[in-house]
């Protein structure tokens, strides 16, 4: 059973991502049901969540979308029908059909569609899909939201009836405007509207001779409202039929109430149904914006997040348009525990975070931003002792409040537990409450839970340095600027660089000199040395990065390369092709002067035809039959490749034209005397000629003479006479 506390949530920001997936819910219902995600408690019911939110995630990029869910709630609707002898307004009715037209959509959409979304299939599969709730509504409410006028014999009658007497009460009134405008006793407006009736507007001067019956006056008392004498037994007939159409419209609501409360567990569950659908979709639209996917869920005792993003940190950064760094963390049954250390605002907690948070979210049925070849298995408990940790309501200090914790954490820590603790062992005395803290360390690794801390302690670097199962972790600096990397590497601790940092910031190196030396000289030296091995790791992780770089540069090159060749034998092929193609054209033509020379001796007709046929009958047996298309398209390649021989051919001639037009000029070699200095046609040694032999000269090179033939060397000072 899974059981995952509030402070937990609170302390990963759990509230942070069900506000953003609210956000995105189309209808209030769905917003509320998303602020209330909480981890499920069977791995059943999270597997069919999760499969069902990537199915949706999925519908994103294939060309079947899921159908529009959105829906105006009708709970106040459901409240009503639940009372008997109540009845609804017309509105309602409207969202009712409404409600029930987009499930049934969705019912039948998902029907045929059951091999691309067989997990959202099967949360539909207990639902009945009904027209008749649909069919009810219609034929009483128009797409207005209005009651049809064949909705009853009786209402009918009625409106039929209120058409007539309206058009006898506009005619009755236009005669009466007519008469008395002629007459002059009319205002300039000679009209309006009061009580919802037509009224003439009448002079007040002459309102005794006017007939009908004042129903009121202007502000000034300048003008009073009459209906016309004729007019006013209409009106009084219209207003009965209007109170018969009202009766008779409260009856045909009750008999469509009736009707439709039958149906009302089925529209309690259409609801219900399309705030989940839009819970999950919500849950997709978020797993897009973070690249989410669905890890494997392995019933190894394995967690492997690669590349893993926090994913609020990686929204945060996204609209900042600033990179946001991943981290790949491994925990298993042989490296259970990991100590992270270095130092502050490296990126510590954040790491520490997002294997919490990410865990959290998939327990929740979501989609977490990890490489694709990630794994992980499912916790009984997350426990976390994270930030500001004074409790002001309980009179509590923090390491008061962290004692607490710890307690807590031992009484429910098993192989199922995940803990996570930052700044573990801090609030105390460094001594003490650093032994307290290893003992704790210990006691949750002999329970073989899974978890993360971060620590300044060198004890607890030490000890996840000895036990077989736990491992040190750094997060990486800049050797030279002191800034961080936010890359976590596993297997060696980190420095606090307490002291380089405090430099960096201008505290006088005198000053770090005396705290230096009020601390003892092995932790100085255990912390140095852990810091020059932690530059080391830096220089080699900067090294590592180069020479990918390198690796993939090389690849690209060996590519182009690989292009090149194929290139270059396609060209080879054709070229080939052609020339074999020209060698036969020249053999047949040989073969052809042989038969003609022999023709010319002996005028042998027979012999010349049979010759020729012959020559023709073994070239066609060499040929393939071709269709038009292949025949085509041999001819069109074969003219390709001559016009790229041709002008290759014709830049060569070009060139070869250009070489023998151009006149060599031809420099006249010196004439080189004893004395001259001179020195080898390939080489940058000067001497001078001690003696000429013949067709070769002794040349003194200070330290050593040589015989050097005078063709081979050149003047570069001629002695002067």
């Amino acid at each position: 059973m899974i059981s995952i506390t509030e402070k937990t949530l609170q302390d990963l920001q759990f509230p942070t991502v069900l506000e953003t997936i609210s956000d995105i819910c189309n209808t209030d219902i769905g917003k509320q049901k998303a602020l209330e995600i909480t981890p499920f408690r069977d791995k059943e019911s999270l597997m069919s969540a999760l499969l069902q939110t990537s199915e949706y995630v999925s519908s994103f990029q294939n060309n079947n979308a899921i159908p529009n869910h959105g829906f105006d709630a009708i709970t106040n609707e459901i409240k009503f029908l639940a009372i008997e002898d109540s009845f609804l307004e017309v509105g309602g009715f409207r969202k009712i059909a409404t409600i029930s037209e987009t499930t049934n959509v969705l019912l039948a959409f998902l029907n045929k569609f059951n091999d691309y979304y067989p997990s959202l299939c099967a949360k539909s599969s207990g639902i009945q899909l009904t027209k008749e709730i649909v069919t009810l509504v219609d034929a009483v409410v128009d797409k207005y939201g209005e009651i049809k006028d064949n909705a009853s014999p009786r209402l009918l009658e009625i409106r039929r009836e209120m058409n007539l007497v309206r058009g006898k009460v506009n005619q009755s009134f236009g005669s009466a405007l007519t008469q008395y405008n002629s007459l002059g006793y009319l205002d300039d407006i000679k009209e309006s509207f009061v009580q919802n009736r037509r009224v003439l507007a009448v002079l007040a001067m002459y309102r005794r001779k006017v007939k009908g019956s004042i129903l009121g006056s202007s502000k000034t008392g300048s003008i009073a409202y009459i209906e016309p004498e004729n007019t006013l037994k209409y009106s009084r007939e219209l207003s009965n039929l209007e109170y018969e159409e009202k009766e008779e419209i409260t009856k045909i609501l009750k008999q469509l109430t009736n009707a439709i409360r039958p149906f009302l567990p089925l529209l309690i569950q259409y609801q219900d149904f399309l705030s989940d659908i839009d819970v999950i979709a919500a849950k997709a639209k978020y797993a897009n914006r973070i690249n989410g996917i669905l890890p494997t869920i392995t019933e190894e005792r394995r967690l492997y997040f690669r590349d893993a993003f926090h994913p609020i940190l990686y929204l945060t950064n996204k609209q900042k348009k600033e990179v946001t760094h991943p981290q790949t963390i491994e925990l298993s049954q042989e490296n259970r525990i990991i100590v992270i250390s270095g130092p502050n605002a490296g990126g510590k907690t954040i790491s520490m975070k997002t294997v919490g948070l990410l865990q959290l979210m998939l327990q929740s049925g979501m989609l977490i931003p990890v490489h694709e070849r990630s794994e992980t298995f499912l916790f009984d408990r997350i426990l976390t002792d994270i930030g500001d940790n004074q409790s002001i309501e309980n009179h509590l200090s923090t390491y008061s409040y962290r004692l607490k914790n710890m307690n807590y954490f031992l009484k429910k820590c098993n192989r199922r537990t995940m803990f996570l603790i930052d700044e573990f062992g801090t609030g105390s005395d460094p001594e003490l409450g650093g032994a307290l803290a290893e003992i704790f360390l210990e006691e949750f690794y002999h329970r073989e839970a899974f978890g993360l801390i971060t620590t300044h302690y060198s004890n607890l670097k030490i000890l996840a340095n000895e036990l077989p199962c736990a491992t040190n972790a750094n997060m990486l600096f800049d050797e030279k600027s002191l800034e961080p990397m936010y890359k976590l590497v596993l297997g060696q601790a980190g420095s606090s660089f307490t002291f380089e940092v405090a430099l960096k910031n201008g505290i006088p190196f005198s000053l770090i000199n005396r705290a230096k030396k009020k601390i003892e000289i092995g932790k100085v030296r255990f912390d140095k040395t852990i810091a020059n091995l932690q530059k080391e790791r830096s220089k080699l992780e900067k090294t590592s990065i180069n020479l990918k770089e390198e690796e993939t540069k090389a690849r690209e090159e060996g590519k182009k390369m690989e292009d090149i060749n194929v290139k270059i034998k396609q060209k080879l092929e054709s070229y080939q092709e052609l020339y074999d193609s020209n060698q036969k054209t020249i053999y047949i033509g040989q073969k052809i002067e042989d038969i003609a020379e022999k023709y010319f001796n002996n005028k042998n007709k027979k012999t010349l035809i049979g010759e020729f046929l012959k020559i023709v009958e073994i070239e066609n047996s060499k040929r393939k039959k071709a269709t038009p298309k292949e025949a085509k398209a041999i001819i069109q390649k074969k003219k390709e490749v001559i016009e790229e021989v041709s002008v290759v051919v014709e830049e060569i001639r070009k060139e070869k034209k250009e070489k023998k037009l151009k006149p060599v000029v031809v420099k006249p070699k010196a004439i080189l005397k004893v004395g001259d200095r001179v020195r080898m046609l390939d080489g940058k040694s000067v001497g001078s000629i001690d003696k000429i032999e013949k067709n070769k000269a002794v040349v003194n090179y200070g330290l050593f003479t040589s015989k050097v033939s005078l063709d081979d060397l050149e003047l570069v000072e001629a002695v002067k006479k």
